[in-house]
This record gives structure tokens, C-alpha cells and sequence, in this order.
């Protein structure tokens, strides 16, 4: 069986199992279990279109799952079928910042692709952080001034509660000689943020405020 969950769909059910077990730690009414196991079971198979009888084989033990051990077994299962993030080569990470003179390029090996939505480092020199990923399967890269803020809250990428910095890029005006700044606070750790995405929406999102 290929590959068919994204990883980010992958983070979405770990999520949920969570909230199962957590539910299952704190609630005894089997009334209340009973339904949060069919809303757990329905939001996961909602992530997919057209499963085969055999992915949806995959899913069942969502059924039986009450302790934190149970949620891993599935978990580690799953994780063959994760869809790994497209590699990419360090010439072609250059091609997407022409302007950026001496790219420190990032260690790509130190990359766990089967946890990346997007590859993200950061150039301490020059102050600034580099995001690359695939938007409508075409690779692009962003280029942004990044400074930490020394403090938790949202961030806009994964939406969860983490150590934050301000992004903000410079595009040229529709005024010669003006230009406009546009920016959002993310993860500080990329590599954490990936590991928080559940959805693509606000990744989606943010590169469409900022590119």
C-alpha cells in the first residue's frame, strides 16, 4: 500500500488520539466515551476522499484505543504510510533566493521528512529566517527578517501556544523607491512548528501575506 496520509494529517490524528486518551483518563460515562470515540474516528477519516477498504482497515483500532500506549501502536503503524516531504538539493534551494548573497544553506539531512511541512533555519549572521515548501506542488521560498521575542503565543503557522518571533519581509512598493513591509509571529524552532502543523490553512495563509 502506498504512502496516502500528508504529514500534517498525520499530526491532526496524533492530536485527536490525544484527546481520546486524555478523555478516557478523566471520564468514566461510557455514554460520553462511546461518542467521543465515533467524533475521534469521523474527523480522521474526514481528512481523506476515496479511502480503499484496506486504508480504511488502518483506522479501526480507533475503536478500541483507551490508554496513551494503545494511541503509539496505532501511531507507529500509520507512520509508513506518511507521505515524506519532497526532497529537495541544495542547488535548488538557491535557486529560490537569487538575492540572498551567501546563503547559509540548511543541513538537509538533519531534516526528519516524514515531520516536515516546510523546511525552515535560520541565518543568525544576517538576522534573517528562510522557509521553504511546496505551495500547488511548485517549491518556493521565503526570505524574512526574523527577531525573537523572548515569549510564548499564538503562532501563525501551526497555531499553537510557543516561543515566538517576529517574520517580516520587504517587497517593493507601487511607488518607486517605496516599499512595504509585511510580517507575522512564528515558531522561533521551525522544526517544533512542523511538528505542531494540523492543517495547511494558516501555512497557506501566512505565505500569502508575506510573499
Amino acid at each position: 500500500m502506498e504512502p496516502f496520509i500528508r504529514t500534517e494529517q498525520y499530526n491532526f490524528i496524533k492530536q485527536q488520539l490525544q484527546v481520546l486518551t486524555n478523555g478516557h483518563a478523566s471520564v468514566n460515562d461510557r455514554a460520553v466515551l462511546n461518542a467521543l470515540h465515533s467524533l475521534v474516528s469521523d474527523k480522521a477519516l474526514g481528512l481523506f476522499t476515496d479511502l480503499t477498504k484496506e486504508q480504511q482497515q488502518l483506522f479501526i483500532q480507533i475503536d478500541t484505543i483507551k490508554k496513551s500506549e494503545q494511541a503509539e501502536v496505532l501511531l507507529r503503524q500509520l507512520l509508513p504510510y506518511v507521505i515524506p516531504f519532497k526532497e529537495v538539493s541544495e542547488q535548488s534551494i538557491k535557486k529560490l533566493f537569487p538575492k540572498a548573497k551567501k546563503l547559509k544553506l540548511p543541513i538537509l539531512k538533519n531534516f526528519d521528512l516524514l515531520q516536515t511541512t516546510y523546511i525552515g533555519w535560520d541565518d543568525l549572521g544576517s538576522n534573517s529566517k528562510f522557509i521553504v515548501t511546496y505551495l500547488n506542488q511548485k517549491l518556493i521560498g521565503l526570505q524574512g527578517t526574523f527577531n525573537p521575542i523572548n515569549k510564548k503565543g499564538n503562532c501563525t503557522i501551526c497555531n499553537k501556544f510557543e516561543d515566538l518571533g517576529l517574520f517580516m519581509t520587504k517587497t517593493k512598493g507601487k511607488i518607486e523607491g517605496t516599499f512595504t513591509q509585511r510580517g507575522n509571529y512564528i515558531c522561533k524552532d521551525s522544526q517544533k512548528c512542523n511538528q505542531n502543523i494540523t492543517s495547511l490553512d494558516k501555512l497557506h495563509d501566512f505565505i500569502a501575506l508575506v510573499k
